[in-house]
């Protein structure tokens, strides 16, 4: 089986920066072709520039995915540019703290829509589509979804507790969706990282070393992940060589959930 994703048509939301940007970028430098969707209109294009529609292999689409009508005109706007849609990418996802004691606090409400229905409504959509295209074609994977999770569904940090709990939802969301898609010949899986050296990361740590040594130390392979090492296991389970995977959490954490975390700390 081919890792090729070449003349491959992607969506990727969260592609204006972080991971889902990094993703995107990856995917057209192997021949795909991809819209970067996200809400901050700005930021696309300052990052992928004035002209990027105007490349052949690249589109951008603003708008917020909470809303049923801008995924209509996501896939709309996908199909008017390159015909067909193969992979979609949910990789728009929020962080925010919580406070677990406090009653007015609506983090949990917020990110499981954020970071879990919208993922959800985006993929049923696409999905129908790939459907439909694939009606009348004989042989070949029909699509594949790829849901950007976090090792935070697994790990217990209170102020973070939305965050996990929408990541959590997410895996088993990529789980249910997969035993329900697999009929149809389209895959869904997940990748869940911990810490990948963003810019967004990479600014954070300025002027903090304590805690690049924390996040380091709590890293069996003793290092933070490059966003392309991201890419590289999102590009396998969109490509052909993981045909016969489906409904799997990739964990690409360097090991950091294999260990505790106070029996780091307390060497």
């Amino acid at each position: 089986m081919s890792f090729s994703i070449a003349g491959k048509t992607a969506i990727v939301t969260g592609a204006a920066n972080g991971v889902g940007l990094a993703i995107g970028r990856h995917f057209v430098e192997m021949g795909a072709n991809v819209v970067f969707a996200d809400m901050d209109e700005k930021e696309l294009v300052y990052q992928m520039g004035d002209d990027a529609d105007k490349e052949e292999h690249v589109r951008i689409f603003a708008g917020d995915l909470r809303k049923k009508l801008t995924i209509a005109n996501l896939l709309s706007a996908t199909i008017d540019a390159f015909e067909r849609v193969d992979i979609l990418v949910n990789a728009s996802r929020q962080v925010m703290t919580t406070d677990p004691l406090d009653p007015e606090d609506n983090s949990v409400e917020e990110l499981l829509q954020q970071n879990t229905l919208t993922a959800m409504r985006v993929s049923q959509a696409v999905a129908r589509r790939m459907i439909k295209q694939a009606d009348g074609e004989t042989g070949g994977s029909v699509g594949s979804i790829v849901n950007i999770s976090s090792i935070a569904a697994r790990r217990t940090h209170p102020d973070l507790m939305a965050y996990s709990v929408s990541s959590a939802a997410l895996d088993q969301m990529t789980r249910s969706m997969a035993v329900a898609l697999a009929p149809h010949g389209i895959r869904i899986n997940a990748v869940a990282f911990g810490s990948v050296m963003s810019a967004s990361l990479k600014g954070s740590l300025k002027d903090h070393d304590e805690v690049r040594e924390a996040i380091v130390d709590n890293t069996p392979l003793h290092r933070i992940a490059s966003p392309g090492e991201v890419s590289d296991a999102v590009q396998y389970l969109a490509s052909d060589a993981s045909a016969f995977v489906t409904g799997q959490i990739i964990t690409v954490d360097g090991g950091r959930t294999l260990i505790d975390p106070a029996a780091v700390s307390a060497h």
